[in-house]
């Protein structure tokens, strides 16, 4: 199939089935890793394919994130990649890791373990519930779209009573296309409001969650973060703790029933859900827009020279199937280990919030195979449907039976 012409290949890229890759990812990897697309707004940027270029781009200091003026838009609808968080939060240099280290106090492996109990309990819960209602469910509406808001919530202090909130903001910052710029202009400035007054809460009585501790935590040069700084953080966090977690389970639920002995591995050995949990992540073919990087200066990558003044779409999920980078990697294997797959970013940049959708993803499946070890899909793989117009892959629903 022969490429279309520079600047006809619009992004993101179509893909033919809900939970196979677009058909071009294989052929640009091999004769164009970096490819003119032209993205939802119109703009131009280089898609990179390969997991060595994906890997160099996203691992180096000097790029950050677009948005504010810097770079290509990726929508005219705005959206996160057009928030004020760009401009809010330091994106590079000692600046961007004194927050990142700050922040990343809240996922060690200490907390994470002592959160992983209540992750629990919720997935039982909204199992009950979804068991309660019967049969055929929508897997994640009743449980992949609730678990990772209680979560985000919970972190940031929020009340139960305002997750419904958090959700729809969730939707409009990952906008590319489902919503209006008014719409889109409207949910910011609610949650903006909604954030600033939940800081000055924070402030003055500090409970026990993220946003209280950072009131309080100096940074390296012990200044403290401005309420601006925190309300840009529950931002990012709530766009990084929510959809793409949410998104990513019924994904891997829906991988996982895709191919039955998939699933009746993982109850044979449940050993194998930690490098599952991996391998679903790695083989996810609907990982949505990917990370959009401005170049800010010159830089010469395996697959081609880069000017500065570049923007960058870095598909993970094509790199995540570059044969150069994985043994079999257009099979998914459970087993798979180690598993270097750049789901999560790399380098100074990557996803502070991995190690809690890695311990979501996995409470998520262990519940799932303990609870509802007969779970099959109640629809054929090809009547599934991806989400349009979010910058975070995902399917629309997922249609279960037990």
């Amino acid at each position: 199939m022969p490429l279309p012409d520079s600047g006809e290949l619009h992004y993101p890229l179509p893909a033919p089935d809900p939970l196979d890759p677009p058909k071009e990812w294989a052929e640009l990897r091999d004769r164009c890793p970096v490819a003119t697309v032209t993205l939802p707004s119109g703009d131009h940027a280089q898609l990179l394919t390969r997991y060595d270029d994906v890997k160099q781009v996203l691992s180096d200091p000097r790029f950050p994130r677009v948005g504010g003026g810097q770079g290509a838009r990726i929508s005219d609808s705005g959206g996160v990649f057009d928030s004020d968080m760009a401009s809010v939060l330091p994106q590079t240099g000692p600046a961007h890791q004194q927050w990142r280290r700050l922040v990343m106090r809240w996922f060690t492996a200490r907390r994470m373990a002592a959160l992983r109990p209540r992750i629990e309990a919720m997935a039982d819960s909204l199992i009950d519930d979804m068991q309660a209602h019967g049969q055929p469910a929508d897997l994640k509406a009743a449980l992949g779209f609730p678990l990772p808001v209680w979560v985000i919530c919970t972190m940031l202090g929020v009340p139960d009573s305002d997750r419904d909130k958090f959700s729809y903001w969730s939707d409009t910052l990952l906008n590319l296309t489902r919503y209006t710029r008014e719409e889109i202009v409207a949910a910011q400035s609610e949650f903006l409001g909604y954030m600033q007054a939940h800081v000055r809460a924070k402030r003055a009585q500090p409970g026990d969650d993220l946003l209280s501790e950072l009131t309080t935590e100096p940074t390296a040069d012990g200044t403290l973060l401005t309420d601006a700084q925190l309300v840009g953080t529950g931002q990012g966090l709530l766009v990084a703790g929510h959809e793409t977690t949410a998104n990513m389970i019924s994904k891997m639920v829906a991988m996982l029933l895709a191919d039955r002995s998939r699933w009746e591995q993982l109850l044979a050995d449940p050993s194998l859900v930690r490098t599952a949990v991996e391998e679903s992540l790695r083989f996810d073919a609907n990982p949505g827009i990917g990370m959009p990087r401005y170049i800010a200066e010159d830089v010469e990558l395996a697959s081609a020279a880069l000017p500065a003044g570049t923007t960058v779409m870095c598909s993970m999920g094509a790199a995540n199937r570059d044969a150069q980078a994985f043994d079999g990697a257009e099979e998914m294997d459970l087993t798979r280990s180690p598993n270097p797959h750049l789901s999560f970013g790399s380098g100074p940049h990557s996803c502070l919030g991995q190690a809690l959708a890695r311990t979501e993803l996995q409470v998520t499946l262990e519940v799932l195979l303990r609870r509802l070890p007969g779970l099959e899909l109640a629809v054929p793989v090809e009547e599934l449907q991806r989400v349009e117009g979010l910058a975070v892959g995902g399917l629309r629903e997922l249609p279960v039976r037990w």
